[in-house]
């Protein structure tokens, strides 16, 4: 796996905070998911939540 940079995920209105709140969330999402589905996951929730991000599947939206 390469190294990600915190900077290279989060857009100029984005906080690290609202990155590390929305990785988790998702994770969570993910695993739940595979849970009743009855999938036994490859790969961490984390890892798989953060590509989703890189990837542009998801937005932070924080409010203020």
């Amino acid at each position: 796996m390469r190294k990600l940079c915190v900077k290279d995920m989060l857009d100029a209105k984005s906080s690290r905070y609202a990155l590390v709140i929305a990785v988790a969330k998702r994770a969570r999402e993910i695993t739940d998911e595979a849970n009743d589905k009855g999938i036994i996951l490859e790969e961490k929730p984390v890892n798989i939540a953060i590509k989703e991000f890189i990837d542009g599947k998801f937005d932070i939206i924080e409010n203020i």
